[in-house]
């Protein structure tokens, strides 16, 4: 085991499985958060295949080896606990939050999600209609939606491109097989970085780790090795689509590639965006809401990712006044 102190009451653990551990021991709290985080998402999927990474993460929950899906749900919140998942392009992600007592239950219910699914095709089957509908809400949903069209502008024939969610065809196709082959795949120590945060110690941390198996190296890894990602090539730059839609007002997104993760000159581009539209007092916000009245949503955003990142404007506007926001939009561009 290797442990090195990254600030007073950070540290950081990388075991002979590979599973990273993080901590941060906050003394003055009765509480603690933790998560798993597997590093395989949407950015690792086939176009057929878009979509498996979140339905996996669904999956999870409809029952473990040990627990069924109730009793999933309730290990925590009976505790006066939480646990959710979410999946991103890069990672997709279990965590729970609980009082410090708790946190050896939150470790055993988040590793058994984690290492033992039964990935039944029975629980797929409705489970499956549960992703549809969730697809169909962001469909309902324009200022949503309008990101993801962004996204597909931007990296067409790329997995960022990708919707997270995958579409009706992609999810309606998967089958349990598909679901269990990623779990196989991409679910095991070596790909996971597993943190906590709380009233807690690192060393009690790794113990309890330690007791659920994260640190075997004889069964953990065998041959597995971390998913990569397809090298991604330079964005669509230029481009405008539009998606027609009956609603009362036309979303629009200003997108553009930038830094991934990494790269520490993301700072300088935080800084920079939320002065561009980050608050109330931002050129964008006085500009286009204060003194045009064009919009009630005007902001800038960032996103970063592993290979690559994303910056732009969104802006919510009536369709007659949409190429006014715009123009105003291009003209606080032009002045930085």
């Amino acid at each position: 085991m290797e442990t090195v102190r990254l600030d007073r009451e950070i540290h950081q653990t990388t075991a002979p499985s590979g599973v990273i551990v993080l901590s941060e021991r906050v003394p003055s709290v009765r509480s603690a958060a933790t998560g798993i985080w597997v590093r395989s998402a949407s950015a690792h999927e086939p176009r057929p295949k878009m979509g498996v990474s979140h339905l996996l993460e669904h999956m999870v929950f409809k029952g473990t080896e040990r627990r069924t899906a109730q009793q999933i749900a309730l290990a925590l919140e009976a505790r006066g606990g939480s646990l959710d998942a979410y999946t991103s392009r890069d990672t997709t992600a279990f965590h729970a939050r609980v009082l410090d007592a708790d946190l050896p239950r939150a470790l055993d219910v988040l590793t058994d999600l984690i290492r033992n699914p039964v990935l039944r095709t029975s629980d797929l089957e409705l489970e499956r209609k549960v992703v549809l509908e969730e697809i169909n809400t962001v469909a309902d949903t324009p200022d949503d939606q309008v990101f993801d069209l962004s996204y597909e502008t931007l990296w067409p024939d790329h997995p960022y491109g990708y919707s997270i969610l995958g579409t009706r065809d992609t999810v309606s196709a998967l089958s349990a097989g598909d679901l269990k082959q990623l779990h196989g795949r991409a679910y095991f120590p070596a790909n996971c970085v597993i943190a906590a945060a709380g009233n807690l110690t690192h060393e009690t941390l790794l113990e309890e780790l330690a007791q659920q198996g994260w640190f075997d190296r004889a069964t953990s890894n065998g041959e597995r090795v971390t998913p990569s990602v397809a090298p991604v090539a330079p964005a669509v730059h230029g481009a405008e689509a539009r998606h027609p839609k009956d609603t009362a007002q036309t979303h629009i997104v200003f997108g553009t590639d930038t830094v991934p993760y990494a790269d520490p000159r993301k700072y300088a581009l935080l800084v920079l965006a939320n002065v561009f539209g980050g608050g109330m007092s931002s050129r964008l916000f006085q500009r286009i809401r204060e003194e045009l009245g064009l919009a009630y949503a005007i902001y800038a955003f960032t996103s970063f990712y592993h290979q690559m990142g994303v910056a732009g404007v969104y802006v919510g506007t009536q369709p007659q006044t949409e190429a006014q926001a715009v123009a105003a939009i291009r003209e606080e561009y032009a002045k930085l």
